[in-house]
């Protein structure tokens, strides 16, 4: 099992940046994949970013490219996401997620909240 947990979440103004935490726990070295996902309320749940480990790759949601960036810490037990000129629409609840196999989630954080506005 993996536990992850987010952080850094809060109210910003538009055009602020923030960054996004994610730490995971449990048995780290099954991890193949880690993302960022996002749900605004009526909204369906968005993939916003995620790291495949075994290709060593990237992807952005065109929705975000740009403006977001996801990185690891050496040990990649932590992923972040940076956050910038974010809007209004960015509003939403952020989940980090992890899985054994790329494209596969097999585990969810409790999100961490984001709202933007002035």
């Amino acid at each position: 099992q993996v536990q992850l947990t987010e952080s850094g979440g809060g109210l910003v103004q538009p055009g602020d940046s923030l960054r996004l935490s994610c730490t995971a726990s449990g048995r780290t070295n099954t991890i193949a994949v880690m993302g960022w996902h996002r749900q605004a309320p009526g909204k369906e749940r968005e993939s916003l970013a995620s790291i495949n480990f075994i290709g060593d790759t990237t992807y952005y949601a065109p929705s975000v490219q740009g403006r977001v960036a996801i990185s690891t810490n050496n040990a990649k037990n932590t992923l972040y996401l940076e956050l910038n000129s974010l809007k209004p629409e960015d509003a939403a609840m952020y989940y980090c997620a992890a899985g054994d196999s790329p494209g596969h989630y097999n585990y969810w954080g409790q999100g961490t909240q984001v709202a933007v506005s002035s």
